[in-house]
């Protein structure tokens, strides 16, 4: 540039920077900073360089013998601009233009300091970035999209997207990520898409996204979720879909989904729900499409799903046996439900659905008997396409349903003289040429990977089964006892049933071979004592149901080989109290339910290795008052019932130990005579829900503290309606 005159200097600029001078003002005295508007600026720092440059040649207008002087530190400007705008880490590609820096598999362990200021778009999926750390894109504030899939990511640092107010789209698929803490997504304030698919999330914790206000779609598929807590999704005021498929969801919270009053679609296909989570569902009010495929559910009974706006529903791929003509009554805007795949072999007429318009009952065991005329004369008269292949009787096989007469559809009689057609509970689809192997009396299904053994007096436990079984159902046999070594080579197995069969003993090893077991069913069955070394194998088990037996106390070391134990059901049993190390070995333990026994007195310590205890059911028991030392050391703890216990006095600060935590009490039903004034010490701000109905209480401590209640039940109480209540009527 040595040697270049000042009236030159406007196609110089032009020509390195790509500007276009929009105005120039010469008035008589010291003209302006020049109006810029740059056509391909790709640096904040450039078009300073390039105004100061301006500015300088407006100057030079007017003192043409500065030139000499400023020409040297112009030039220096110039290239310094230039250096910042091209500067690039040497293992990316940069596109200035676009503004877009890709970073693809380059074994980064972390992400380079040296990325251009104003990047929109940055691709690093397919390094080693384990740990996001906090402040990480703080010098990339620009950010629109973020790709990190197949990072190996295993943990997200508090703020490690601060600064990131820009950002719309963030992908962080096929990592490691085991949980979502409430500070993980702090700074993501106009974040539209998050997709966390594919990692091996196991829990979200409570406000993980409550900054996502203008969130619209969240992608936890194929992650390990088993439950969803009451308010997970809080924040997400804007959602239209969340997609929840592939995991191993087995329990909804009540309040799952409150709050999303905008999502439009949700996906629950491919879990491990065994039934429909009615409560959770009706806080829908809004959604229009629901995919619950491929879940274990057997029946749906009347007004089952109750959501105002739902129009499309997907029970496919499931264990149905049932669905009542009044399932779906409480959802009037039905107009699609998809059976297809289930072992349905009638289905009744849904008359009161007047929106209905398609059914699809494919691949299900129909027997176009005199059972479905019904359901196929309101079909052609509502005008609704029914998609039905007839699976009987063998005359009308593979046949259409559509295309049947009412007339063909007879159901035969001795009365008549032929043959009676098999009982619609032992009808069974034909074997295929390549099917799988299966014990004798059982159905396999190589599909849902399900096996099903109900109600075939089998005396033992049958062996066999496809290895990559994942629901063994068993219930209602007369198994008595379950031996060593039961379930050999099913290490695939994530939910077994065993309800039902009589069972007093289980021996040792009984489940060794079940690795990835999650799910284990020994409801209602005679079992009144388990020892250690009965839980030896299956490590990852978190539920377990043992209600409805004969226990009479815990034995201290039954559940020491369970430390991924969530849930423990123990309800309706004859425990008559809680010892010290009851619970030894279930640090994880996170629900415990307990009602319907006969407990009479806890120690201190009971609870103590429980300490992430959140729900602790010790309702129908016979306590005589707040087992409030046994409550210390539980900072979790949200739901505690004792309804129905016989406590008549609740002195001051029953509940103290957990006034921090608790949401939800349970102090119905139990005689109460009289609450202290500083019985609520502590509580307030947390507490959700109170429930003191029919109880003889005359007056109540002051509730003003309670500020965020929601539900508070008064029903069959004698209260004097005098100045006395007047704190709680404000």
């Amino acid at each position: 540039m040595v040697g270049t005159h000042a009236e030159d200097l406007p196609c110089v600029f032009e020509h390195l920077s790509g500007c276009c001078l929009i105005q120039t003002i010469y008035p008589s005295s010291l003209p302006p900073l020049l109006c810029l508007q740059p056509v391909h600026d790709s640096s904040r720092k450039f078009n300073i360089a390039l105004r100061l440059g301006f500015l300088a040649y407006s100057l030079l207008s007017h003192f043409p013998k500065m030139w000499t002087s400023v020409r040297l530190l112009l030039l220096s400007t110039l290239l310094t601009g230039k250096t910042v705008a091209e500067r690039c880490p040497q293992i990316c590609l940069c596109d200035g233009i676009k503004h877009q820096v890709m970073c693809l598999n380059k074994n980064l362990t972390k992400v380079p300091i040296n990325i251009p200021q104003v990047t929109q778009r940055l691709d690093l999926r397919g390094n080693e970035i384990k740990v996001i750390s906090a402040g990480t894109f703080l010098p990339i504030p620009y950010l629109t999209h973020l790709k990190l899939q197949r990072c190996k990511v295993e943990s997200i640092e508090e703020g490690a997207f601060r600064g990131l107010g820009r950002l719309v789209y963030l992908n962080l698929a096929s990592n490691n990520i085991a949980f979502i803490y409430q500070e993980s997504l702090d700074g993501l304030s106009s974040l539209r898409q998050l997709i966390l698919e594919n990692n091996s999330i196991e829990e979200i914790k409570p406000g993980a996204f409550s900054q996502l206000g203008f969130l619209t779609f969240l992608n936890l598929a194929r992650n390990s979720l088993v439950y969803l807590p009451d308010m997970v999704f809080q924040g997400l005021q804007l959602i239209k879909w969340i997609n929840l498929s592939h995991n191993s969801l087995n329990v909804l919270a009540n309040e799952a989904f409150g709050g999303l009053s905008t999502l439009r679609r949700l996906s629950l296909d491919h879990n491990e729900l065994q039934f429909l989570p009615n409560e959770a569902l009706s806080r829908l009010s809004g959604t229009a499409q629901l995919d619950l495929g491929h879940n274990p559910i057997t029946y749906i009974g009347e007004e089952a799903i109750e959501m105002a706006s739902l129009k499309q529903l997907f029970l496919d791929n499931m264990a149905l046996q049932e669905v009542s003509h009044r399932a779906f009554v409480k959802s009037p805007l039905l107009h699609t439900l998809d059976l297809h795949n289930n072992q349905l072999s009638v289905l009744q007429p849904q008359t009161e659905m007047a929106h209905l318009k398609k059914i699809d009952l494919t691949g299900n065991p129909v027997l176009c008997t005199c059972e479905m005329r019904p359901f196929k004369e309101w079909a052609a008269k509502a005008r609704i396409h029914a998609d039905v292949v007839c699976a009987g009787p063998a005359a009308v096989r593979g046949e259409h349903l559509e295309s049947l007469r009412a007339t063909d559809m007879k159901c035969r009689s001795h009365a008549l003289g032929e043959e009676l057609l098999p009982s619609l509970a032992t009808v069974t689809r034909e074997p295929e040429k390549d099917a799988v192997r299966c014990p004798q009396g059982c159905t396999c299904s190589p599909d849902s990977q399900h096996a099903n053994c109900v109600r075939r007096n089998l005396q033992s436990i049958p062996k066999g089964f496809p290895s990559n079984t994942q629901l063994l159902d068993l219930r209602h046999n007369e198994f008595h006892s379950v031996p060593q070594d039961s379930f050999p080579g099913l290490r695939n197995l994530t939910s077994l049933h065993l309800q039902n069969c009589k069972i007093a003993r289980l021996q040792p090893g009984a489940f060794q071979d079940l690795k990835n077991l999650v799910y284990l069913y020994l409801s209602n069955n005679n079992i009144d004592s388990v020892d250690a070394d009965v839980f030896k194998g299956p490590a990852q088990l978190a539920y377990l149901y043992l209600d409805h037996n004969g226990f009479n106390q815990i034995s201290k070391s039954s559940f020491t080989l369970l430390p991924n134990l969530f849930a423990l059901h123990l309800q309706h049993n004859s425990i008559g109290q809680l010892t010290d190390n009851d619970l030894a070995g279930l640090e994880k333990l996170r629900w415990l339910y307990l009602t319907g026994n006969r407990i009479t007195h806890m120690s201190p310590k009971a609870l103590g290795h429980a300490k992430l205890l959140e729900k602790l059911h010790l309702d129908e028991n016979h306590l005589q008052e707040v087992p409030t030392k046994s409550l210390r050391g539980l900072p979790t703890l949200s739901e505690l019932k004792l309804s129905k216990n016989p406590i008549k006095y609740i002195g001051d600060g029953a509940f103290l130990p957990v006034a921090r935590s608790l949401q939800h009490l349970y102090l119905d039903d139990m005689g109460l005579e009289q609450i202290s004034s500083g019985a609520f010490t502590g509580l307030g701000p947390q507490i959700r829900s109170l429930y003191l109905e029919k109880n003889k209480v005359r007056s109540l401590p002051n509730l003003h503290s309670f500020t965020a209640l929601e539900v508070i039940s008064l029903s069959d109480v004698p209260f004097s309606c005098d100045c006395q209540l007047l704190p709680l009527r404000k």
